[in-house]
């Protein structure tokens, strides 16, 4: 997992699976999918192949203010069974994205397990998260704001071919933004396909900040960072408040480059991130009490693109002057 959380916007993929679905409530595997749109594009955004139905949830249907969608419109149509194959052939291979993936991820998953099928997603990302990271200035990340930022007409919404329509159109200047900014894609991994009826939270969608201040580091801490030398694999970096990209991006590359993340500043912090150069609270003020080395958000970026080799704990034998950073080098 360590090595799948985010992924640099030059990196090549396999392309992407851009899904909406309409459901008639909020719990997956009690409410169930009524409308689905399932894209396949290529990695460059161009459409390969597609699923679009609405589809016979066995249910009441729920808001139908929301999606105009009635008992009568549905009863005729086939049910998610009916089209998992033809759905399994889209993500086949692609990444799965979704505005709020987590949401549509789960009524995905929660209808395969109740139809014993397996849908063959490895990594998610949501559109929400990489919108965030863009800096577009604008009031919110909703689809309707993003769509009007991009210029995509957006024609009926909370109809599934219309928002995944909509989605792709977004996605593909958002995509091309993120590289010409070194942004780091949010592509989180799934390794668990199936969703117990809803009962159960998907520990791979949690929060990566949660998740990853939990995840044990492979490598030994070597101690504090040293100005003018390199990063060194175990180091114990956290993150203040002032920064400009967002945290999840720096933990992703945090984690990926074998450094260990904080969330706490202490005697055992290797260096802070911080954009401030005198900050008054916070994890900057804390470091600057406790003598941790701080770097900026710019300079952190330049560093992490050549980490020096740490040593492994299993194979770490000779304890002595782990303090110091140029013994392992």
């Amino acid at each position: 997992m360590r090595q799948t959380w985010g992924r640099p916007a030059n990196d090549p993929n396999g392309g992407w699976a851009v899904i909406d679905v309409e459901t008639s409530g909020f719990r997956p595997g009690q409410a169930r999918i009524i409308s689905l749109a399932a894209l396949g594009l290529d990695a460059d955004g161009r459409v390969e192949q597609s699923v679009v139905s609405l589809l016979n949830p066995g249910v009441d249907p729920g808001p139908t203010h929301v999606h105009g969608l009635t008992a009568a419109m549905l009863e005729d149509q086939p049910q998610f069974a009916d089209i998992v194959g033809d759905l399994v052939e889209v993500l086949r291979g692609r990444t799965l994205v979704a505005h709020n993936v987590a949401f549509d991820y789960s009524f995905l998953a929660a209808e395969a397990e109740i139809t014993e099928a397996e849908l063959p997603v490895d990594t998610v990302m949501c559109t929400v998260e990489l919108a965030r990271r863009l800096e577009l200035g604008i009031d919110n990340l909703r689809l309707e704001t993003l769509a009007a930022y991009w210029s995509v007409t957006q024609e009926r919404p909370h109809d599934a071919f219309d928002d995944a329509r909509v989605l792709t159109g977004i996605l593909v200047p958002s995509l091309e933004r993120a590289r010409k900014l070194d942004i780091w894609l949010p592509v989180h991994p799934v390794t668990r396909r199936r969703w117990p009826n809803g009962r159960v939270t998907h520990d791979e969608l949690r929060p990566l900040k949660v998740l990853a201040s939990r995840m044990p580091c492979p490598y030994l801490n070597p101690g504090r960072y040293v100005m003018g030398r390199p990063l060194v694999q175990g180091m114990r970096v956290a993150l203040a408040a002032e920064l400009g990209r967002t945290h999840e991006e720096l933990v992703e590359r945090i984690l990926s480059a074998g450094l260990a993340y904080s969330d706490v500043v202490d005697g055992e912090t290797s260096l802070v991130i911080c954009n401030e150069a005198d900050p008054g609270h916070g994890k900057g003020y804390h470091a600057r009490q406790l003598g941790v080395p701080m770097v900026t958000e710019a300079q952190f970026i330049d560093c992490i693109r050549a980490v020096a080799g740490g040593s492994k704990m299993e194979q770490f034998t000779d304890t002595t002057g782990v303090d110091e950073q140029f013994t392992l080098f």
